[in-house]
């Protein structure tokens, strides 16, 4: 199991890099990293909708309603071009700390 506090550090870097592939509904990003883990990583309606809400706010994501094949209506994110480029820092942060903690890893046995 993946550390409530890490799962939450890596929200926005998700949101963002998924969004970026193409606009999205909740419970299909929701699937989407999921599968992505390998089930490692499970999020909640009440995990996903408050890190959403936070990004449009900060005008990194926008989002609207759409009526899908079904008939239901779905609200739907996209990325602004403000969120592509909070990504790219995002991208780098991320690689900084993989790069790091690789580095203090290498050779040695750690449990998994």
């Amino acid at each position: 199991m993946i550390a409530k506090d890490l799962i939450a550090a890596s929200a926005k870097p998700l949101l963002l890099s998924i969004l970026s592939g193409g606009e999205s509904y909740g419970y299909e990003i929701i699937q989407r990293v999921k599968t992505l883990s390998n089930g490692e990583i499970e999020w909640k309606d009440g995990m996903l909708y408050p890190v959403l809400h936070r990004l449009e706010k900060q005008g990194l994501i926008e989002s609207y309603w759409q009526t899908a094949e079904n008939g239901r209506k779905r609200k739907y994110y996209r990325i602004k071009p403000k969120g592509q480029t909070e990504l790219v820092q995002e991208r780098r942060q991320w690689n900084i700390v993989n790069a790091t903690l690789a580095r203090l890893w290498e050779g040695r046995i750690c449990p998994e």
